[in-house]
C-alpha cells in the first residue's frame, strides 16, 4: 500500500485533510467478501477537508482523481471530496459514502471529526 501512502501525501500537500477513507470492492475482497456479488467500483475514496469550501465540487473531484495512480493501484478510484459539514450530511444520505464509512478503511482521521 505504499502507493496509497504516496497518494495521501500528494492530496494532503494540496488540501489539509481531516478525513481520508478507502472502500470499494478491493477493500471488501481483502475482508473476505464473497465473490458472487455486485462488485461496484474497485476503489471508493472519500476525502474531507475544509479547503474544499468554496471550491466547485467537480473541480475538487477532478483534481483529487488526477492525483490517483490507477496503473499503480490496479484501477481507477471513485473519488468523493467534501467539507466536514458536507461529509456529515453525505454519510447519512448517500449510500456509497455510508458504505465506505461503515466498511472501509480509515486512512487518516483528524480528532476534530471523531
Amino acid at each position: 500500500m505504499s502507493e496509497l501512502q504516496r497518494y495521501l501525501g500528494r492530496a494532503s500537500d494540496r488540501w489539509p485533510l481531516q478525513v481520508a477513507l478507502l472502500g470499494g470492492a478491493r477493500v471488501d475482497d481483502s475482508r473476505g467478501a464473497l465473490p458472487q456479488r455486485e462488485r461496484g467500483p474497485e476503489y471508493v475514496l472519500v476525502l474531507v477537508s475544509q479547503a474544499f469550501d468554496g471550491m466547485p465540487w467537480l473541480e475538487s473531484v477532478y483534481q483529487a482523481s488526477a492525483l490517483w495512480d490507477a496503473l499503480e493501484m490496479g484501477s481507477a478510484a471513485d473519488v468523493h471530496c467534501y467539507t466536514p459539514d458536507e461529509f456529515h450530511r453525505k454519510r447519512e444520505t448517500m449510500p456509497r459514502v455510508r458504505m465506505v464509512v461503515e466498511r472501509g478503511l480509515v486512512l487518516f482521521e483528524d480528532q476534530v471529526l471523531s
